[in-house]
């Protein structure tokens, strides 16, 4: 009878007890907006609106919080504890570790927001500049690529820590929050309700989160396309689309994650750099360069400003900068644990400091050059007359005016065709990335000791493109922003408590003596692991 218990158990791929109560909230949020759309899209607005109003504030300050704690972490005594064993190699290279971490942490969400996201400020910029002025257009650039520095990547891989140690030091079977925070709450906790809310949080959280960056990241290759082809946006495009990308992940994700995630992130690091290039040398390339000193220069004069702006003497008014910062946030945050615990899964070998400060920088400094060349050449199009880029954003058309500043460029129909094979490229790495993780988190599958099951993840992902198109489908993309929005706030609490979890941890073990690379310590890493795992 035990071997007959142990055989099933063995068989099971998911955890139910997770999974069912997670896909069941989804099921649950979804049917209100299929059936009442119009009304679940005042009310869901309603509520964020109140939640800005309330939280406006807390949701800056978090920001902040977690770049303290990154540097904390990094520069401290934990910095140098290694996430698994000390005398092993790191798992990638450093350019496929940050080639994965930057597919990962940027997406195709890059491409939208480098090319047309100044231009929602330069619409309603801040302390009365005038609209679409010079003013106007320099604090839309620098603020495009304030959206993707310390504190968006700070958010993204503070719980990172507490995951990795958990499974590559202390080879706990199961890369859970409730099993992170085991050393705070107990095992009685952990093995019970308590810990099952936990979990079920976590996973709605990124199916939700899985769902809003499919549904933003579409349109981008929607709309190109039919510019190309002259033809009318339809579901049936967008439903086409997905298809192909959903076909494309099915075989990186039956490849692995060294064979699949990994070559397409380098793939895809080679072919934007080329991209870059021709549009530095076809485009206006001087403007580039010279506009990008001014925006750098820009973003460092005014970064408080940018960090740190309620808007609270203009009562009841908001600016574009103010209402937008205040939603990324909430929406980094709905994000948050699961790029943590896919950047815990890929930086085995790697140092505490190396994964924080890698995760801080190289995407941003990537995300820097995207908003300097794609946004330069958006401004630029603007400037010279071709493409009325803030009437078309002010118009609620962002994705029609990528193509048409594309088509500023000389060879045309070649920029877009590249634009649109670089951005499925990132939703094909982004949907890999993330079914892997949820894959990896609610699987039964050790994860200390192998990879997710494949069948697992496409069926993750066959239900996270399901809630994507019907989403897109009831309400196009506000009620998927407003839904982000709200599941930031239970998860900035969660992954707090991953944080403090992931120090007791290493304090306990004293991790900074007995985990870091240094040959003399070898012995006494193998006692600590050993009595951690008995």
């Amino acid at each position: 009878m035990e071997k007959r218990n142990q055989s099933k158990t063995k068989k099971k791929i998911i955890d139910q007890r997770i999974f069912a109560p997670s896909l069941i909230i989804m099921i649950a949020t979804c049917i209100p907006f299929a059936m009442y759309s119009k009304e679940s899209l005042e009310l869901l607005n309603n509520i964020f609106n109140q939640v800005i109003a309330t939280f406006n504030w807390g949701y800056l300050w978090y920001a902040i919080l977690m770049v303290g704690v990154g540097l904390y972490l990094s520069f401290s005594k934990y910095g140098n504890v290694v996430l698994g064993d000390p005398m092993e190699k790191p798992r990638f290279t450093l350019f496929e570790y940050s080639s994965i971490l930057v597919a990962m942490g940027l997406g195709s969400t890059i491409m939208r927001t480098g090319m047309t996201e100044w231009a929602n400020v330069a619409i309603d910029p801040p302390f009365g500049v005038e609209a679409k002025s010079a003013e106007a257009l320099m604090w839309g650039n620098s603020y495009s690529m304030f959206l993707w520095s310390f504190q968006t990547f700070a958010i993204f891989v503070m719980a990172a820590p507490a995951m990795g140690y958990l499974v590559h030091v202390r080879k706990k079977p199961m890369m859970r929050i409730s099993e992170a925070c085991r050393s705070i709450f107990g095992d009685k906790f952990t093995d019970g309700i308590g810990g099952k809310v936990l979990d079920i949080i976590f996973l709605v959280s990124i199916l939700s989160g899985a769902a809003v960056t499919l549904g933003l990241g579409t349109p981008i290759v929607t709309y190109s396309l039919a510019e190309i082809f002259n033809i009318k946006i339809t579901f049936g495009l967008t439903l086409i689309i997905t298809i192909v990308w959903v076909l494309f992940f099915s075989i990186s994700a039956y490849l692995g994650i060294d064979r699949g995630i990994k070559k397409l992130s380098t793939l895809n690091m080679y072919l934007a750099g080329a991209f870059a290039v021709f549009i530095m040398i076809a485009g206006p390339g001087a403007f580039i360069l010279n506009y990008f000193t001014d925006s750098i220069g820009f973003l460092f004069t005014h970064y408080i400003d940018f960090s740190l702006n309620t808007n609270a003497v203009h009562m009841g008014e908001s600016t574009h900068i103010q209402s937008n910062t205040v939603f990324y946030f909430a929406y980094n945050a709905t994000w948050a644990m699961l790029h943590s615990v896919f950047a815990a899964t890929v930086s085995r070998g790697r140092t505490i400091r190396e994964m924080i400060l890698t995760y801080l920088l190289a995407p941003m400094l990537i995300s820097w050059g995207t908003t300097a060349v794609l946004g330069g050449l958006g401004v630029h199009s603007y400037l010279t007359g071709d493409v009325p880029v803030p009437d078309i954003v002010q118009n609620n058309e962002v994705e029609a005016a990528i193509p048409l500043i594309l088509n500023s460029l000389p060879l045309p129909t070649v920029a877009v065709v590249a634009f649109i094979i670089i951005a499925m490229i990132f939703m094909i790495t982004t949907l890999d990335s993330t079914t892997y993780t949820i894959a990896t988190y609610a699987g039964m599958r050790n994860s200390s000791r192998s990879e997710p099951s494949k069948n697992l993840r496409l069926i993750v992902a066959a239900i996270i493109t399901v809630f994507a198109l019907l989403l897109l489908r009831i309400g196009g993309l506000e009620p998927l922003e407003v839904v982000s929005g709200l599941m930031g706030i239970p998860i900035i609490f969660v992954q707090c408590l991953t944080i403090y979890a992931g120090k007791k941890m290493m304090d306990e073990d004293q991790a900074w003596i007995n985990n870091v690379r240094d040959i003399g310590h070898k012995s006494s890493t193998s006692k600590t692991r050993q009595r951690k795992n008995v």
